[in-house]
This record gives structure tokens, sequence and C-alpha cells, in this order.
């Protein structure tokens, strides 16, 4: 084999490695998130409220860069408000993670309405079932949550951020394991 095969195997094997790392502490942050839905929750509003604040700063810097009065004036008072609103999650991050549900439930609501109608507008083809079976979960997903609002509060982003992450650090560990079997044909 040369030596050009024998190092690509090498960087497989280094990325599958790399993958299987971190598809494993997906895996396990997953399981936490989901057995402790309610601080997984905290942490993803006080995640949102940062990335709020961050932008609002970066909408300032743009709107004094842009040197322009009019269009300038909005964009200022738009970042402050930004900023404004990721302190106030920051600072409250519970509130925060109710807003963040309630979104999420209006959200998975609209999602099915529209993911059921789709359906049935292809429904001679392959998967159309497949399409109406995920758009009735998200109708009574979105339902359920707006229904126990605020109770679903404490669980409904913890939960889906955790199944989320675990299912992502299984697909990872399922790369890892193709790219080292490729790199084991490829030796």
């Amino acid at each position: 084999m040369s030596t050009a095969a024998n190092s690509a195997a090498g960087e497989i094997k280094k990325s599958a490695g790399m993958f299987t790392f971190f598809g494993i502490l997906m895996v396990i942050f997953g399981i936490l998130a989901i057995g402790s839905p309610f601080v997984s929750g905290l942490a993803v509003a006080m995640y949102v409220g940062a990335m709020l604040f961050v932008g609002g700063i970066f909408r300032l810097i743009f709107a004094f860069k842009a040197q322009s009065l009019g269009s300038g004036i909005w964009a200022i008072l738009v970042g402050f408000l930004t900023i404004l609103a990721g302190l106030y999650m920051l600072g409250n991050p519970v509130l925060g993670l109710g807003m963040i549900t309630l979104v999420l439930a209006v959200y998975f609501f609209i999602e099915g309405i529209f993911e059921i109608i789709y359906a049935f507008q292809v429904k001679p083809m392959i998967g159309w079932g497949w399409a109406l079976f995920g758009g009735l979960v998200s109708l009574v997903l979105g339902i359920m949550i707006w229904r126990q609002f605020p109770v679903s509060g404490t669980w409904a982003i913890g939960i889906l951020f955790g199944v989320h992450m675990l299912f992502t650090g299984m697909a990872m560990l399922g790369i890892g394991s193709a790219a080292r079997s490729m790199a084991g044909e490829t030796e």
C-alpha cells in the first residue's frame, strides 16, 4: 500500500476518533439534559439571552458604521432593544424559558398544520404518510405544550434539547463508525 493511502487512512481514523469522542459526549449530555429538563431549559434560555445581548452589540456597531441617520436610528433602537431583551433573559431565565416555551408551542402547532396540508397535497407520492405523521406529531406536541403551560416550561425545552443532543450524538457515532470502517478498507 502506498504512503499516501496510509496517510489518508490515518487521517480518516483520526477524524473517526473525533466523531466518536464528540458523539459519546453528545449522547451523555443529551441523557443528562433529558434527566434534568428544567436545568437544561434554563441553560438554553441563558444561551439565547447571551446571543441576543451579543447580537445587539453587533447591531449597534453596524448602525454606527452605516452612518446613515434615517435607517441608522432604527438600527440603533433595534440594537438597544436586542441588548435589553438579552439582559432581561439573562437576568430572568425562568421568564425567558417561559417565553421560549410559548413560542415553541405556537411554532409546533403552525408547523403541524402546514405539514398536514403538505402531506395531503403530495398524497400519491411515496412517503406522504410520513409527512402526515410528522405533521400530526408536531400538532399534538404544540397543543400539549400550550395546554400544559406554564408547567410545560419546566420540561419542554430541556427535553427537546436533550433529545436533539441524543440523536445528534448517535448520528456522530454512526459517522465515526462508518469512517473507521472506511479507513480499515483503505489500509
